[in-house]
Parts: C-alpha cells; structure tokens; sequence
C-alpha cells in the first residue's frame, strides 16, 4: 500500500491489473523518457566542421605546396622554379661512393686496399685502372679464378652485380674506383656500361682473368 492508502502501482506484474499497469508505465515515462527519434544537433555539427577542415587543408596543401614532384625524391632530380622538376648534374664521384659503399666495401675496404691474400686492392690496381672494357665486363658477370693484382696473387670469386645494378650506377662507381685512392684512370660512362652490357648479353658465368687479357 502507498501512504495515502492506495494499491502500490508498482505491483507485480503476475496480479497487477490493466489500469495498474498503465499507471505503473506512465511513472516510468516520468521517471526515463523514452528515446525520440531524429538527430542530434551536436554530432551535426561535428560533422560539419571535421568537412571543413579535410576542405580547407585539401587547398592549404594544393596551393602552398612549392610546387610538389615525386621526381624531387630522384637524387638526379631537383624542383625548378616554377614547380617542374629539372634535371641536375651531380658528381658521379659522389654517386658512385655510395654504390661503392653499399656493394663493394665489405671485400675492397674504405682504404681500396682490400684484404690481403684474400681480397685484391683497388687502390694503385693495374686492372681498376686498365681498360675500361676489362672493368666493366668484371663488374657485370663477376670474376673468378686465380689474378695476379700488383705482383700479388689472389684466388678469389667476385660476384656479378650486373643484375643487380642500373648501367648509371656501375659507371659511377668505377668512376669513383678509378679515381679514388691516388688512381688516375679516366671515367666511365653510363652509355659505355649499356653498350658492354648488350655485347656481353649471351656471355654465361663469370669471366677468367684469361679471358679479360684478351681484351686490349
């Protein structure tokens, strides 16, 4: 019983009547409205400025860019004034320590000077700076077998990086190779590594010292 001596409206539902229930229902309303449909004008509003934003950020980026290339990331390549990317002449010394520095450093050292008995040197080598052909065939398809570099014998096999590298590249780093460690071998160019390559293409497996002797 309530206080004023009427039937509790929160009854059980097992022996509550029609009226009861409706009575009990309209204080549960009271008490917990139920949810309306529709929006929220908040989340709308959210909405809203979050557009804006991607908007103005989307011509932020496209009208202060400075000109924007993908061409930028090419380390041969360089943004122009006016936003094209142009082409810059860089020192093939520069680029070919790089290659020398990531494929060839671990056998013929920082020094040139390789590791003795094992390794030959670069560095005063007769054959880094002989004919550029010689070199170049070396570089492509390896070499193996037993060489003699400065009236020293080595008997070791040099892997082929022709696979492996751009025509750019090999001609860069025997650039550097035959210029680096007081040699004095003229450059090598990219033109010079492509047309080695297309003659040497039917060539199978490393070259012998016996067979680069032939080359003049």
């Amino acid at each position: 019983m309530s206080a004023e001596g009427q039937p509790n409206p929160r009854l059980e539902q097992a022996g509550a009547s029609d009226e009861q229930l409706q009575r009990v229902h309209a204080i549960l309303l009271r008490e917990k409205p139920e949810p309306t449909e529709g929006y929220s004008p908040l989340p709308l509003a959210l909405l809203g400025l979050m557009s804006a934003l991607i908007l103005f950020s989307a011509i932020y980026v496209g009208r202060y860019s400075g000109g924007f290339s993908p061409m930028v990331y090419d380390e041969r390549m360089l943004p122009g004034m006016q936003g094209a990317a142009a082409p810059v002449v860089l020192d093939p010394r520069v680029l070919g320590k790089r290659v020398f520095t990531t494929n060839c450093i671990a056998c013929h050292q920082t020094t040139g000077l390789g590791l003795p008995g094992i390794y030959p040197p670069l560095a005063g080598s007769e054959w880094a700076q002989g004919p550029e052909d010689r070199i170049i065939r070396i570089v492509l398809d390896g070499l193996s077998g037993p060489i003699t570099v400065e009236e020293k014998q080595f008997n070791n096999t040099m892997p082929a990086f022709g696979p492996m590298l751009k025509d750019e590249q090999i001609a860069d780093a025997l650039t550097y190779v035959r210029s680096e460690w007081g040699n004095k071998a003229p450059p090598v160019s990219a033109d010079k590594v492509k047309e080695i390559r297309a003659a040497v293409a039917d060539h199978s497996g490393a070259w012998s010292p016996a067979e680069l002797l032939k080359i003049p």
